[in-house]
């Protein structure tokens, strides 16, 4: 057991996605970038996070959150692996040290294994699910793929309507990628119809160290080699913006997208809630099924690893050097092309995992995603002004529909 003193301070307000099985999955989903971290435990046999291990990290957790309320994030690999009897012994840990603090749990998951007894488990204990699905059928099946290769998307399905069945609240987690990204509105509506309130659209930028299919960005002087099945970038803002001018036109205030209102929040001068667009980052860590802390899900590296929750306080590993100089790095190390970038108050050059290509004057650590930020972003600003200017009154801000229908009907 790590050595704690009876004083031990609080941690920073971070969030800590847990994955309890490691990498281990269920699925084959050709984009995956954390199937492969198992090779970080070559001689890793049973990729399950321990009694102890799973004790420790939540007292530790509770215990040094500063805030009333703590959030607990399960992912994977696919958490469900874990077992529905180890997540009722997790929720019996979290009653046992919660000590008058309100415990929330987010649990992220392809959807293939729930069925009733676990979506039961969810309602009762008031669980918020993430389910991973990419839109139709043909679309969610061109990536989504079983072990033996075949489409998840019937399974996917059958796990949606259960949470339906149990009326369990969840929210959808859409990767844009070359098969959807040219599908926009048809993703959307879909959504829309299977009961997604509540979408995120995360883009898919994967790299590749030697591959003959690899991709010349167009327009820089580096060559960045990604991906045969990773989103171009202008594809991503075009993809952005078809639907936000149906969402305009239709759905202010009845359909949440996360990027959406993440924008909102930079124009009406807040402090954006997600990282990806902050000007800082290093408070949404991981830890591994052995209790391995890293300093980002996007960064479970050997160079990235803080320590062990169960060798070292987990609040000594969250406000350690080394993680802040983590956070800190990305506001550093942004490039002088960005720093006067018309859209960096809500941008920030992104996330740090894509920063690497170069900008037009030859700059390293210009975000891949650059261009369709761009555009997405000048895109919406006279919208989003309209809407912050009718929060700022304190009128709803669903009043831009009328707006934006007039300008599309004229």
């Amino acid at each position: 057991m790590p050595h704690e003193s009876g004083d031990q301070r609080s941690a920073p307000s971070v969030h800590i996605i847990v994955k309890p099985v490691g990498s281990v999955c269920n699925l084959n989903c050709t984009y995956c970038f954390y199937l492969e971290k198992e090779n970080l435990y070559p001689h890793t046999k049973y990729f399950r996070m321990s009694d102890v291990v799973l004790e420790s990290f939540i007292r530790q957790r509770i215990k040094t959150h500063p805030a009333q309320d703590v959030n607990f994030v399960w992912q994977g690999g696919e958490p469900t692996l874990f077992g529905l009897d180890h997540f009722r012994r997790i929720v019996e840990l979290q009653k046992k040290y919660a000590n008058g603090k309100t415990i929330e749990n987010a649990f992220q998951t392809n959807g293939v294994l729930l069925d009733d007894a676990w979506c039961e488990f969810f309602k009762e204990n008031h669980f918020l699910i993430g389910l991973s699905i990419d839109g139709p059928e043909a679309i969610h099946d061109a990536y989504r793929l079983t072990k033996n290769g075949q489409g998840s998307f019937k399974q996917v399905m059958r796990g949606l309507e259960c949470l339906k069945k149990h009326q369990v609240e969840f929210n959808t987690l859409t990767a844009v990628q070359q098969k959807n990204a040219c599908y926009p509105l048809e993703v959307y509506q879909f959504l829309k119809e299977v009961g997604s309130g509540f979408m995120q659209f995360i883009p898919t930028v994967e790299r590749v160290v030697q591959d003959a299919s690899s991709l010349v960005l167009p327009g820089f002087k580096a060559e960045a080699r990604i991906t045969e099945w990773s989103v171009d970038a202008e594809q991503y803002g075009d993809f952005l913006i078809a639907i936000f001018d149906e969402w305009t036109q239709n759905d202010v205030g009845r359909q949440y997208v996360q990027i959406f209102d993440i924008a909102l929040e930079a124009w009406i001068g807040r402090s954006v809630s997600l990282c990806v667009f902050r000007e800082t980052c290093g408070d949404a860590l991981a830890v591994e099924h052995n209790g391995d802390l890293y300093s980002c899900d996007h960064f479970v590296y050997p160079e990235n690893k803080l320590g062990n929750i169960m060798e070292s306080p987990l609040m000594a590993l969250i406000s350690s050097e080394n993680q802040i100089r983590f956070g800190k790095d990305k506001r550093d190390k942004l490039p002088k092309y960005c720093r006067t970038c018309d859209v960096r108050f809500v941008c920030n050059g992104g996330c740090p995992k894509n920063r690497f290509i170069k900008t037009p004057h030859g700059e390293e650590g210009l975000n891949y995603l650059c261009a369709g930020y761009k555009k997405f972003f000048r895109h919406i600003d006279s919208s989003m002004r309209f809407m912050a200017n009718e929060l700022r009154w304190q009128r709803p801000p669903s009043n831009i529909m009328a707006r934006a229908k007039g300008r599309h009907n004229s």
